[in-house]
């Protein structure tokens, strides 16, 4: 079991780096403000699921749930 311990506290290490990584990547909501004035019925404003944002914008909710999982494993006690 001590085994396993290690292995998810190296993992949870390792997912709160690409967390933080991958949000220093994102832009801020400072540069959507052209959507007050419309742009964002352009191709990118409709496609942003594919594009680069929103990618990192997936990828974090994907690291964020398995930050929680393994996060609620380490503090079960059980080991």
């Amino acid at each position: 079991m001590a085994t396993l311990k290690i292995v998810l506290s190296v993992l949870f290490i390792i997912v709160s780096l690409v967390i933080t990584i991958i949000i220093l990547f994102q832009e801020g909501k400072s540069a959507g403000l052209g959507t007050i004035a419309g742009v964002a019925d352009t191709y990118w404003g409709k496609n942003k699921g594919r594009s680069k944002e929103g990618r990192l914008v997936k990828a974090t909710i994907v690291c964020v749930v398995l930050f929680f999982i393994i996060s609620i494993a380490l503090n079960m006690g059980i080991w």
